[in-house]
Parts: C-alpha cells; sequence; structure tokens
C-alpha cells in the first residue's frame, strides 16, 4: 500500500489532503468528524479582520458617546480572538492531526499579538490569508511592500511554521514566493479565493458570485504549482481552489505541491467524501507502483516534462488556428 505522508511547513502529515479555512471547521465537533474521515491536517476557519472591525464600528455607531470607541472596538476584537483561542486550545484536546490557525488580514497592527496568542494556544501553524485590493493608483511594489512588512512582523513574533495564502492578481508570482521565502514564510497556499461582487439585473441590486469552487478553476493553481516549484524549490506549496476529486489530487502532486486544500467539495458531498478521496488516491498511486508521494511529487513539473514549454503557453494558437 502507497505511503501517503507527507510533510508540509516542517510538519509530517498523515496525507497531503488539507481541509481549508472555512465553516467546515469551525468546532470541536466538526474538526473531529473531519480527522475521523482522514484529513492529514485542518486550517481553522479565519479570524477576519474586516469582519471584527465591521462589527465594532456598527456597536459605536449606536454609541452616543466618542469616549467610549476605543473601548467598544477592544473588547469586540478581545471577545472575538479569546473565541478563538479557546477554539484552539479545544481543538487540540481532542484531535491529532496539525492544525492551523488561520487569520486574514490586510493590515499591520494589532494582529501581531493576536499571532503571538495563537501560537501559545497550542497552534501548530499559522496561515496568513493575505489580499490588499489595489485601488488607488499606485505603483505594485506600494502594495508588494505591505506584504512583506505584514509577513515580516509575524515571522518575528511568532516560532510555529508561518503560511502565506495569496492571490493569483500579482505581477510577478515568482518574486513574491522567493520574497516570501526569504523573510520566513515555510510554505506558501496558491490560492486564495476571494470573494466577488455581482450585479442582479431583475432586483437591481449588488450581490455575491458563486461561492463554490468548480473544477475547471484548477487549471490556473496547477500551472503556477509547476512553474513554482521548480523555480524555489526550498519552500513547500500547497494547492488551494478546484479539487474535487483525487485526479485533481494526483495533477497537482504530479506537478509539484505537498499538499492540497479542499473546502467546496466537501460542502457538496460532505465531510465523508474525504474518505473517498483518500481512498482512490491510494488505488491510482498502487496501479502506477508510486510507493510514496515523494516518489510522485514534482514528476511532471515544469523542467521534468519533455515539452516544458507548455506550462508557459497562454494562447489557444493550435487550436483556433485550426478552425474554420
Amino acid at each position: 500500500m502507497a505511503d501517503l505522508t507527507t510533510l508540509y511547513a516542517g510538519l509530517k502529515l498523515r496525507n497531503p489532503i488539507i481541509v481549508s479555512s472555512s465553516g467546515l471547521v469551525d468546532s470541536v465537533a466538526k474538526i473531529k468528524k473531519i480527522e475521523a474521515a482522514g484529513a492529514g491536517a485542518v486550517v481553522l476557519k479565519s479570524l477576519f479582520e474586516e469582519q471584527i472591525n465591521h462589527e465594532a464600528g456598527r456597536m459605536m455607531t449606536d454609541n452616543a458617546y466618542p469616549e467610549a470607541a476605543d473601548y467598544i472596538l477592544n473588547y469586540s476584537r478581545s471577545n472575538s480572538v479569546d473565541q478563538y483561542l479557546d477554539l484552539i486550545e479545544n481543538v487540540k484536546k481532542e484531535v491529532n492531526i496539525p492544525i492551523f490557525a488561520s487569520i486574514n488580514c490586510v493590515s499591520d497592527t494589532d494582529w501581531i499579538g493576536f499571532a503571538s496568542k495563537m501560537q501559545a494556544a497550542g497552534a501548530d501553524g499559522l496561515e496568513l490569508n493575505i489580499f490588499i485590493l489595489p485601488v488607488d493608483g499606485n505603483s505594485s511594489t506600494v502594495y508588494e511592500e505591505q506584504y512583506f512588512k505584514l509577513v515580516e512582523k509575524v515571522r518575528n513574533t511568532i516560532d510555529i511554521p508561518l503560511i502565506i495564502k495569496m492571490s493569483s492578481y500579482f505581477t510577478n508570482i515568482l518574486y513574491m514566493v522567493n520574497k516570501l521565502y526569504a523573510i520566513g514564510a515555510n510554505a506558501v497556499v496558491m490560492f486564495n479565493r476571494l470573494y466577488e461582487p455581482d450585479i442582479n439585473i431583475e432586483e437591481m441590486k449588488m450581490t455575491s458570485a458563486e461561492v463554490f469552487s468548480s473544477p475547471s478553476d484548477l487549471r490556473q493553481t496547477l500551472r503556477w504549482i509547476s512553474l513554482v516549484s521548480d523555480r524555489q524549490k526550498d519552500i513547500q506549496l500547497s494547492a488551494s481552489t478546484g479539487v474535487h476529486d483525487y485526479k485533481a489530487i494526483v495533477k497537482l502532486l504530479l506537478a509539484g505541491a505537498s499538499t492540497v486544500q479542499v473546502c467546496s467539495v466537501l460542502y457538496k458531498n460532505g465531510v465523508d467524501h474525504l474518505t473517498q478521496m483518500i481512498g482512490d488516491l491510494e488505488t491510482w498511486m498502487d496501479s502506477r507502483n508510486m510507493e510514496s508521494v515523494d516518489m510522485m511529487r514534482g514528476k511532471m513539473s515544469y523542467r521534468n516534462h519533455k515539452d516544458p514549454g507548455i506550462w508557459e503557453r497562454s494562447q489557444f494558437m493550435r487550436y483556433f488556428s485550426n478552425r474554420d
């Protein structure tokens, strides 16, 4: 039987399948069920900086005393953080798989201190989900420096593995990964799934686009996992978005991923679907005499493919040139 163990951010996982941050992992009971279904690790539901600030702002709007603003803001933050720390402590008492805390942040202020509290609560690692939307016309380097400043501060605050969940909206993704590694990131997740607005033309109001991923969303992640894994071998990569079956897991491991993250497929099929995905992965590996995840990782990556240029191709030249 194939050996599914893998290393991710310096930690040994029993298999490369991680349940990503979502409502699926916001309680001890849910995470125990996920562990029983076979997951290699979980990323706890994120602590959202924007949500806490929004809730605090709403409380302050209803308060007639400006001097109460700081108290309300600090209370709202502390209350949310305390609940999160309790979740970490309680989960660590009940499960054996690695538990990654998660912060969804857009600034480098109070969150630095929260990171150290999560480490003290027992988190095995910390995933920073960062996205700063460029809307003021500044140079891209201005925004990149914001990312680097935040990551560097957190790295200097904690000793546990630090993972950066990044978006695909950078001019030079490889540069970002290289820099993140240089300032202390142990792993990178490619890519975060962002909120996307939509317009309901019948009711003439703003709404949200599709929340769940689809299997076709895998393509962009697959390309960049292959390219980055060959050019930056010192940092471990986790592939996220579009992972709906064992075939996607196989593809991403062959491209060079250390782990994959799943979410949408579990909302659609239930947490027990993890067991089937793991079994299907083992069956595929056994049928190809792949004795371990390490043996298959990167076998189809950029440099190991007979035509590496296919990973760089961005136009449908051959397809459309042959059509009337």
